[in-house]
């Protein structure tokens, strides 16, 4: 512990007065001087290839009771620290991707282990109550102290879930029951809706839609799944409801030398939209309610202007549709701003946001009108979990003491110009460079090359993840700083420079 101890403080006087210098790699950019983070590691240390024999072995024992070909590696979390993740073979790798966007500030961060640690506490997390039933004494006052207190604009009502997929799955569910509402004006519901809709016929069941975007993905629950287009193994072999999806817009990239060829082709998606929306009345698939990302994240980290989303906005209201803003991976400060739609600068910028991720806990967020009009309409067993608001409360607290925010801005700018500079130096593997905060991206030449780079920039100490058909996307943690970037592009020129 104390040569451990000793090692750090030698390399934080290092790094206060010189570059961040990694042996094999090549000098990328001047690194910013380290903060002092007591729960981070100084940087990778590799024993092994990943997956290394441990890893491996543990494969093998859990292909034999369930599939498990998607399993990179097996984890040892107990010892991932911050920025960095640690693997059985005793792997330290620094982590861009963090559990698929979903951790916020860093693995085992003090103050949630704090939080774990108090008396008072340990209620939340030995008692999980039904709260659509059953909720706790104190229930009202976390939901203030937690969700609510980073609200979106001009949404007052929230309803929480377990995660990202049932949450957009009740939102569909609320939006249908508020258009139907809508339709029967002051009317009450008919005996014959009733009898109807246990034998899923209309008119108790009516044949509504939503609007989805070619390229998004929503979840792999039925209803999300209709609206999910990001990649075929997903959705094969299970049934889908006839509902329209619109192109989304591929922008070109440097964003600056194709401007109006962008313009055009966010016109040209917008008008798609109003086409198949009036092409659905006409089938009396009405369509209630649009879902989109603000960055499709699954789908290949494909981006959009604001002003193409304002005027998506002005098209679902001009048309009587909700606009349903999925922000379960853009969510939580990564992109710069604490929600991703308030680069959009609108003043109703959305009628639900749903949100789950690094906001520990899924839900959604949602204007008056689509409150659910009977008990049990929006209802299951748990409908969250109270410990999980515990630690999001937790979470927005450091977020809003250590500035998290605009250090995504700062940190995001480190990394998108080394992208850009590394692109420009290897422009046969990297293209379309891009990104909002730390949410960045690029593309590789083809989905080879693009696996391919991702399992040696592994085997240097550090996880990316992949998106679409062939980019490399970066979800750091909101703890991931100046010096992270640095020694993260310092890394990937080495393995850049050495690919074959």
């Amino acid at each position: 512990m104390a040569s451990m101890l000793l090692t750090r403080q030698v390399l934080y006087a290092l790094q206060q007065n010189s570059r961040i210098v990694v042996p094999g790699c090549r000098y990328v950019s001047q690194a910013a001087a380290k903060t002092a983070v007591d729960f981070d590691y100084d940087g990778p240390l590799m024993k092994t290839e990943v997956p290394g024999p441990r890893s491996r072995n543990l494969m093998k024992q859990l292909n034999e009771i369930q599939n498990a070909d998607a399993v990179s590696f097996f984890c040892n979390y107990e010892e991932s620290r911050g920025n960095y993740l640690v693997d059985v073979d005793g792997n330290r790798m620094l982590d861009l991707y963090s559990q698929i966007s979903s951790i916020p500030i860093g693995y085992n961060h003090p103050a949630l282990i704090k939080l774990l640690q108090q008396p008072q506490n340990l209620s939340a997390f030995i008692n999980r109550p039904a709260l659509g039933i059953m909720p706790p004494e104190n229930f009202i006052e976390k939901l203030e102290e937690s969700l609510l207190s980073v609200a979106p604009k001009n949404l007052n009502q929230i309803i929480t879930m377990a995660c990202g997929s049932c949450a957009n799955e009740n939102a569909f569910k609320v939006i249908f029951m508020w258009y139907r509402n809508k339709e029967r004006g002051h009317s009450g519901v008919t005996k014959e809706e009733l009898e109807t809709c246990m034998i899923n016929q209309a008119p108790g069941c009516p044949d509504y839609s939503i609007l989805s975007f070619m390229g998004g993905f929503h979840g792999r629950t039925m209803g999300c799944l209709t609206a999910t287009h990001s990649k075929a193994i997903h959705k094969l072999d299970i049934p889908a409801f006839d509902w329209p999806i619109a192109p989304f817009p591929r922008l070109k990239y440097p964003l600056e030398d194709f401007v109006k060829e962008n313009e055009q082709e966010e016109a040209r998606c917008l008008e798609e939209v109003e086409d198949l929306i009036v092409k659905y009345r006409k089938k009396k698939k009405t369509v209630a309610g649009i879902i989109i990302e603000p960055i499709q994240s699954e789908g290949g980290d494909n981006h959009a202007s604001s002003d193409f989303f304002r005027k998506l906005r002005n098209i679902a209201r001009k048309h009587g549709c909700a606009f349903l803003v999925d922000e379960v991976q853009t969510g939580c400060g990564a992109t710069g701003k604490f929600w991703a739609h308030e680069h959009w600068a609108m003043e109703d910028p959305a009628d639900i946001i749903t949100f789950s991720k690094k906001m520990m806990t899924g839900g959604f967020f949602h204007k008056e009108e689509f409150r659910p009009d009977a008990p049990f309409r929006i209802f299951n067993t748990w409908l969250g979990e109270p410990s999980k608001n515990l630690m999001l409360q937790e979470v927005l607290n450091v977020i809003k003491k250590e500035g998290l925010v605009n250090n995504a801005v700062q940190a995001g700018k480190v990394l998108h110009k080394g992208l850009l500079d590394l692109q420009a130096r290897y422009p046969h593997l990297m293209s379309r460079a891009r990104g909002q905060g730390t949410f960045c991206s690029f593309d590789a030449p083809d989905d080879a090359t693009r696996n391919k780079l991702i399992i040696q920039t592994r085997n240097k100490g550090v996880v990316l993840g992949g998106c679409g058909e062939r980019s490399i996307r970066f979800r750091p943690t909101l703890v991931f700083k100046d010096h992270h970037a640095n020694l993260f592009l310092n890394i990937f020129n080495d393995v850049l420079a050495d690919f074959k």
